[in-house]
């Protein structure tokens, strides 16, 4: 039985990737870099260590920062947090074309991802070791396409137009679906507005329930000033978090 929970997630990744291989973008956005693909070893190895048993609770992000899932293949994938608290370093590829301002350099990339930093080090914080924290929890994002527009400036799934923007989502919210089915899960906790709001959209007809905890994205004023307690009391306000501890 070992293996066969994250063998039907790494399928079900894969089908999405071919789905997506099918899109296509146009102007303002100029590249699109997919981290399943490029960056698939670390991804795979995070599915292998962490995706292989029931879950409880499903966390769930928009879209891949530039400095994190984009550079790592992990979810919110700050690289130092990746490395050091996950175990995680596996060779990262390169994206088919790739954006001059926005180089992919994997597990060498310089720049910490915030949101990342945030969000694994508020969880390292609470659960000490990640085996703890993955034994009814994952961490996936909605959509894990990088959109990229000429100048080099990152463009969210929700500023798409209408015409890109509902293929992708049909996409997205049957991958969403289709894990919250393989894990048992009875919650799914949108990490920001964006991620609760397509969270009950693609689960609307089915018996799990929503919630949502503030994004740790610097771009929020709200998450630089003591985030992982806000995160904590959001969570502790749904009954999925104790008294100690962060997130």
């Amino acid at each position: 039985m070992r293996g066969k929970i994250a063998s039907k997630v790494r399928a079900t990744t894969r089908a999405l990737c071919r789905q997506l291989a099918d899109l296509r973008f146009a102007d303002p956005v100029t590249h699109v870099y997919n981290p399943l693909e490029y960056a698939r070893r670390p991804h795979n190895a995070y599915i292998r260590s962490y995706a292989d048993d029931l879950k409880r609770v499903i966390f769930l992000g928009m879209n891949p920062g530039p400095f994190g899932m984009a550079q790592t293949g992990i979810p919110f994938g700050d690289v130092a947090a990746v490395r050091d608290w996950l175990g995680i370093e596996e060779p990262v590829g390169r994206p088919a074309s790739e954006h001059p301002k926005r180089p992919v350099r994997g597990f060498d990339c310089p720049r910490s991802e915030v949101s990342g930093s945030r969000l694994w080090g508020a969880i390292a914080a609470h659960y000490g070791r990640p085996e703890k924290f993955f034994e009814s929890r994952f961490i996936t994002n909605y959509c894990p396409l990088v959109f990229i527009e000429s100048s080099g400036r990152n463009r969210t799934p929700d500023k798409l137009p209408a015409i890109e923007r509902e293929p992708l989502f049909s996409c997205c919210d049957a991958y969403l679906r289709r894990l919250v089915e393989i894990f048992k899960a009875e919650w799914v906790i949108g990490i920001g507005a964006f991620a609760e709001q397509r969270a009950r959209e693609a689960l609307a007809k089915r018996e799990v329930r929503i919630g949502r905890i503030l994004h740790p994205s610097p771009a929020n004023p709200r998450a630089n000033n003591d985030w992982s307690g806000s995160a904590r009391a959001e969570l502790e306000a749904l009954g999925l978090c104790g008294r100690r501890g962060a997130a």
